[in-house]
């Protein structure tokens, strides 16, 4: 790619809730990108306040960035069927409606979680040949057969994690995608355990390019080994052991994925320092620890030893009661929300 001429779009989805959570990974974006020519950042908005808004906007103009607000609104509405998240917040979904929202001009998009940090300059993955698929992503070999299954796929089948994608948006927008993602999803009854995960896993299937895990490096794969993920998936074995070494080692994004996240009194993630290093760099510097999970996180230090030592204890765990923790959160947000 020609950077002189080319713009690096990014894009995040995020609600008040999350509004701290993405300004660290803006922070972490922007300090990184300092010598990317040209850089437009989107955020898909559902509901974020103004003054959050317009304190992202601000960080990003301190960069020499322009920052857009694209608003989603009440996006149940934007489903022609009643949807069920399961427990996930359903600003999650926001990504998927990328291609509409956006201008016609950003053709190609790389898209972040809320809770990723940037640890590298991004145009090494922002200018990855998608060889004609529409997206690029990273697999998770760790997913729940029953997730799998759900959708259609089998044991070795390759699935991707939705937190980092780099997107063909005018691919998408030529070939009806957000049409084929919405109609698989309605298809399964609009309720899926990985709602928007498993739709695009599920819709785009065969049109997924695996990109190397270094570019969306799950912090709680610091405990597993290459042969185990290996084992739990045999697509895997494309990424081979060099690769996942480069993550581990040298992660460019670092995608704080599972329970234990940096914002939780009482957690351990290795990576927990980094977090809170950019969110200091923020508006948002000084916001307290999540309380009241403390031995919640004491259990999941715990668990990741466990890894260590023998990960099928883990898994046969994890199996056993993944499931239910993603409904009780589904029963705790009922509740939250009366």
């Amino acid at each position: 790619m020609d950077w002189k001429k080319e713009t690096v779009n990014i894009i995040y989805a995020s609600n008040d809730g999350y509004a701290r959570h993405l300004a660290a990974s803006l922070q972490s974006l922007l300090e990184h990108g300092r010598k990317i020519p040209h850089m437009d950042i989107y955020v898909l908005s559902v509901g974020m306040c103004r003054e959050y808004q317009e304190r992202l906007r601000n960080m990003a103009a301190q960069f020499g960035r322009e920052l857009t607000v694209a608003e989603l609104g009440d996006l149940k509405r934007r489903f022609p069927y009643d949807v069920d998240t399961r427990g996930f917040d359903i600003s999650a979904m926001g990504r998927l409606f990328a291609p509409d929202v956006l201008p016609e001009k950003v053709e190609r998009a790389l898209y972040l979680d809320c809770d990723t940090i940037v640890r590298k300059d991004i145009r090494g993955l922002y200018g990855t040949d998608l060889k004609g698929c529409l997206a690029g992503m990273v697999m998770e070999p760790t997913v729940y057969r029953e997730m799998k299954e759900t959708i259609g796929m089998g044991r070795d089948d390759a699935y991707f994690n939705s937190g980092v994608i780099l997107m063909d948006l005018a691919g998408w927008r030529r070939e009806q995608v957000l049409k084929s993602l919405l109609d698989f999803y309605g298809a399964h009854a609009g309720r899926l355990f990985a709602c928007d995960q498993d739709t695009i896993n599920g819709a785009l299937r065969g049109r997924i390019l695996s990109l190397p895990p270094k570019y969306n490096f799950f912090t709680n794969y610091r405990y597993f080994r290459y042969s185990t993920l290996k084992k739990l998936c045999r697509a895997y074995e494309s990424v081979g052991p060099e690769q996942f070494r480069e993550a581990v080692r040298h992660p460019a994004v670092i995608h704080y994925l599972g329970d234990e996240r940096p914002w939780i009194a009482g957690n351990h993630n290795h990576y927990r320092r980094l977090y809170r290093h950019y969110l200091d760099r923020t508006p948002w510097k000084g916001e307290p620890l999540q309380k009241g999970k403390v031995l919640y996180m004491q259990l999941w230090w715990c668990f990741n030893q466990m890894t260590r030592i023998c990960p099928p204890l883990r898994l046969w765990i994890s199996r056993r009661l993944g499931m239910k923790v993603i409904d009780s959160r589904k029963k705790q947000r009922e509740i939250r929300n009366g």
